[in-house]
């Protein structure tokens, strides 16, 4: 890769924050997707993000309290069987120890061995029963995080998506959302129980031996201090693993989505060099975490066997000259170590806590956008007619930069109203601001005289039907997708709505007709195929008012007159907004408006607009030139 491409990368992904969404950029249509990234790189709070994620837990406080009994118990076992040594060796196996018969000494030292092995059991069976009921609650607890953000982005504004790569929102989905599982499953289970073992381990390493309890415990800060230094770093370098890898994903799905345009303009080699960057960012970013959290357990390893070899001398020490018993000190030993296992069996966790911390704020980032709002006086009208009114329509994407000026006009109930301009003029614009994808900064839009701010939005966008340019089918049968339209509609319906979008003649042909089974979004269709499915969606849906946005742009000339006769229908005693490039589409519209630079400087029908000099007829002679 030459240094200008390398040096283009870097500033589009403002290297450090790769991920992060930058802008929208405003093209008349909506607003395009941006994916280019830019430099966030706000400290963490990692004590807010942790007590976050402990909410998804509060809901499971039963099952929680008695996985923390099993722990509990568990510990207790385990401390009681490893102090079991002490008398087991000072009566049965250390010189000097209380003489008697070999006989009876076999079979006391069998006995104190079989009470070990129960207490060992009870200790495996309690460990088994907390692991378990800690699983159930995490995975719960896992469901419950999806759902919450599933739910979270079905009421979001159209806006967020178009700030955000639909590959980012996915990463979010299952890379974030899996670290954190797997911390739950996990490490969460191990801090637990760990927690209970340090602390009655402390305990009964002080009265075993006061010394070498202390010397045990002098090590900790020292683990501490370790482990505060590392964790600092390894935080930042795995939130920057996860913004890198959203953007990896996000480029892939975008690139691999447009696979056709990426090779009819040859732009393999530009892709794979914008992958091998992207591709080289993350593996830097992911080395770097992983070496600060794989650090960890080695260097608290170290430390806990310098610990173990200081209390061992020490004890050693205390046997020879204070007379300190052999099962005594052999506890002593055995306590340290089982002080140390679980501070370093935590420690090797770290990188799972790094990467889950990361992903929840990912998470959370998503869960605290604002939602749609409704006006608490909103209502539903039990029907409407579709008299619609803009009046004095000033709007823009971003404050300050307004894309759409003083833009007036009225649609009487049946009416056809087609919008015609340049590319980027604002004709998709004023639709979004009809279905409320978008607020309006100044001026009104009334629907039978009423707001469309005091409309409900759910109500609102029932009443409006749109077949837009950019086609998109679910994953289920050719009925199904018909009948996203209007759930309720029998299979009479649906197929009287094909046959009104001349779509019903080449479903029929299909594998198992109606019940065809469409996947990836219908790639075994053409696009003009998909372009009729979705005008039988909307003819199906019976709104008042439709829009449609290009709706044959996609469909040949021969198609499209096979279509405009149902078209006619779909449209009959609809409230009807066209944007559309062909001359036969806005012909006989009752109304046409032309738009350039967001404002309207024509109206009439399409003879009064040909009789005067202009914009329309420049556009009619373009119109005529192509067809």
């Amino acid at each position: 890769m030459d240094e200008k491409r390398a040096a283009r990368l870097r500033e589009k992904y403002a290297a450090g924050a790769v991920g992060q969404p930058k802008k929208v950029l405003d093209v008349g249509r909506g607003g395009g997707r941006a994916r280019a990234m830019s430099a966030q790189g706000k400290p963490k709070n990692l004590l807010g993000t942790m007590k976050r994620l402990l909410r998804y837990l509060g809901k499971e406080r039963g099952l929680i309290v008695l996985a923390a009994f099993f722990a509990l118990a568990f510990s207790v076992s385990s401390l009681t069987a490893s102090y079991m040594l002490r008398p087991i060796i000072n009566r049965f196996l250390a010189q000097g120890a209380a003489g008697g018969e070999l006989k009876e000494r076999f079979w006391g030292l069998a006995l104190a061995l079989g009470v070990l092995a129960g207490v060992y059991l009870t200790s495996v069976l309690c460990q088994w029963l907390q692991q378990r009921i800690m699983l159930s609650v995490s995975q719960r607890s896992l469901c419950r995080m999806r759902r919450e953000l599933f739910d979270h982005l079905q009421t979001l504004p159209v806006s967020y998506f178009d700030n955000h790569g639909t590959g980012d929102i996915m990463s979010r989905f299952a890379n974030d959302v899996d670290a954190v599982g797997e911390m739950l499953n996990t490490t969460l289970i191990q801090m637990i129980s760990g927690s209970v073992t340090i602390a009655g381990t402390v305990g009964l390493m002080l009265y075993t031996n006061v010394i070498l309890g202390t010397i045990t415990i002098l090590f900790t800060p020292l683990l501490a201090a370790i482990s505060r230094r590392i964790m600092k770093t390894g935080q930042k370098a795995y939130a920057r693993q996860q913004r890198n890898l959203g953007a990896l994903n996000g480029f892939a799905q975008e690139t691999i989505t447009g696979q056709k345009v990426v090779k009819v303009f040859n732009h393999e080699g530009a892709a794979m060099e914008e992958f091998s960057y992207l591709n080289r960012e993350l593996m830097k970013a992911q080395i770097r975490a992983q070496f600060h959290s794989g650090i960890m357990g080695p260097i608290t390893h170290q430390v806990c066997n310098m610990g173990y070899a200081v209390t061992a001398g020490v004890g050693a020490a205390l046997v020879v000259f204070k007379g300190f018993d052999l099962g005594g000190l052999t506890v002593s030993v055995n306590y340290t170590r089982q002080f140390n296992r679980p501070i370093n069996e935590i420690s090797m966790q770290m990188n799972n806590v790094f990467s889950a911390l990361a992903g929840a704020e990912r998470v959370f980032q998503v869960l605290d956008e604002k939602p749609e709002e409704e006006a608490r006086d909103a209502i539903c009208p039990e029907s409407i007619r579709g008299h619609v009114v803009l009046d004095h329509v000033n709007f823009g994407y971003r404050p300050g930069q307004t894309i759409l000026h003083d833009i007036s006009l009225q649609a009487n109930p049946g009416q056809k109203i087609a919008f015609v301009g340049s590319t980027g003029a604002g004709k998709t614009t004023v639709t979004n601001l009809l279905s409320r994808f978008y607020e309006i900064q100044e001026g009104k839009i009334e629907i039978d005289g009423i707001p469309i701010e005091k409309i409900r939005r759910d109500c609102l966008r029932k009443n409006i039907a749109m077949v837009l340019q950019d086609t998109h089918l679910f994953t289920g049968t050719v009925r199904e997708n018909i009948r996203y339209g209007r759930p309720e509609a029998t299979d009479q319906e649906v197929e009287e709505a094909a046959r009104a979008a001349s779509a019903h003649s080449f479903i029929i042909h299909l594998e198992h007709g109606y019940d065809t089974v469409l996947t990836q979004d219908a790639a075994n269709l053409s696009q003009g195929q998909r372009q009729l499915l979705n005008i039988a969606r909307a003819a199906l849906s019976r709104a008042p008012i439709l829009i449609l946005d290009e709706a044959t742009s996609s469909v040949d000339t021969r198609t499209e007159r096979q279509i405009q006769a149902g078209m006619d229908t779909l449209m009959q005693n609809r409230t009807t907004f066209v944007i559309a490039h062909r001359l036969s589409t806005v012909r006989k519209a009752d109304q046409i408006l032309v738009l350039e630079g967001g404002r309207i400087i024509q109206r009439g029908t399409h003879e009064e607009l040909l009789k005067e000099p202009g914009r329309y007829v420049d556009l009619y002679h373009e119109i005529i030139q192509l067809e």
